[in-house]
């Protein structure tokens, strides 16, 4: 009779190749590393000994949310709950949003809606250490490991700098901090004390988070009161001569007028303003919808590319944007029901004589 233990399944761990290559780049990254970043050896060593190798953070790199089609990507987030949250989160955070539209250019409906998109509003904001997520890519992700690595590295510096403990400190996958999901060169670069109270905190302050997504895109080409994205007609079909991007981002390189000679327009439903100039530039965008789907990108719509580099990313952003703004502006001015005083025909301040 066989034993219960023999029975027992055997449970694989990741491959001894993958772990001699963890330890080899963690030793490394001790030995060119820490006196850059103010460690000891000995210290830099230990505190990395703390780090262990994940292999679902792997294998999460390896099926990105943006390798999905346009139809798949759009349900994840245009959702009646994020919606609902980024209303909440506009009423909640009114003061600071219209400061960061005022101080930035940026709208506050696409600051809210970057905010829902990365972390639907604070409540995910990453379940695993960074330091585990920035040395298992770092060391054991080979396409990207010199990447990461000088993430980690970034990481320590700004654990020291913000007073964060680096042991302690959670994010996403790919080693993504705070409410805004910014990596750690970004946060060093880009985030804001909007709060001034001496530290820029994107875990904790709303108003360093709402600043710092609308300082990122502001130092990222961001234009006050220009448009995002519009759809296009295309009445003769794709044009030869002009180009179409798909998922993978590009500058906004013809104008309107270009494209208007070729037959590409802004529908006629559009938000992009009819009487934007002849030389506004823009990019064709086509997305795999449940038909194919024609935008013109403007750079604005570029802008928020440098976030993530995606142009499914940033037309979910434009849309949900667009849905919150919508809804805000319902609240702000309520139809008025059918008793009420401004409803009533011959309504104002001398109806009465």
């Amino acid at each position: 009779m066989a034993s219960l233990a023999a029975a027992a399944p055997t449970i694989a761990g990741p491959p001894g190749d993958v772990l001699a290559a963890y330890d080899s780049g963690s030793r490394a990254f001790v030995t060119e590393q820490a006196a850059a970043l103010g460690y000891s050896d000995e210290d830099l060593a230990a505190l990395l000994a703390e780090a262990r190798y994940q292999q679902d953070i792997i294998d999460a790199m390896n099926r990105p949310y943006e390798a999905k089609p346009w139809r798949d990507y759009r349900r994840l987030f245009l959702t009646p709950e994020r919606i609902d949250g980024g209303v909440a989160f506009r009423r909640a955070h009114t003061e600071l949003l219209d400061r960061a539209e005022q101080t930035y250019g940026v709208p506050a409906e696409v600051i809210t809606a970057i905010v829902g998109i990365e972390t639907n509003y604070g409540s995910n904001v990453g379940k695993h250490r960074v330091l585990d997520a920035l040395s298992t890519l770092g060391f054991a992700y080979p396409s990207r490991a010199s990447f990461f690595s000088r993430e980690l590295a970034e990481f320590l510096l700004l654990a020291r700098e913000e007073q964060v403990d680096p042991r302690r400190a959670l994010g996403s996958y790919a080693g993504a901090v705070g409410l805004p999901q910014f990596i750690p060169s970004s946060y060093r670069a880009y985030a804001v004390d909007f709060d001034g109270d001496g530290r820029r905190d994107l875990w904790g302050s709303p108003a360093d988070v709402v600043g710092s997504v609308g300082n990122y895109l502001a130092l990222h080409g961001w234009r006050r009161g220009a448009p995002i994205a519009a759809r296009a007609t295309l009445p003769g079909g794709v044009p030869v001569g002009v180009a179409v991007a798909d998922k993978r981002p590009v500058p906004p390189a013809q104008t309107l007028a270009q494209l208007d000679a070729a037959g590409v327009r802004p529908a006629a439903d559009a938000p992009a303003d009819a009487a934007l100039p002849a030389d506004t530039r823009a990019a064709l965008l086509a997305l795999d919808g449940d038909a194919t789907e024609y935008w013109l990108g403007f750079e604005n719509f570029y802008s928020i590319t440098r976030y993530n580099h995606s142009n499914l990313y940033a037309m979910a952003v434009y849309q949900l944007s667009r849905e919150i703004a919508a809804r805000t502006a319902t609240d702000a001015n309520p139809a008025p029901s059918p008793g009420s005083h401004s409803a009533q025909q011959g309504g104002g301040d001398d109806a009465a004589g």
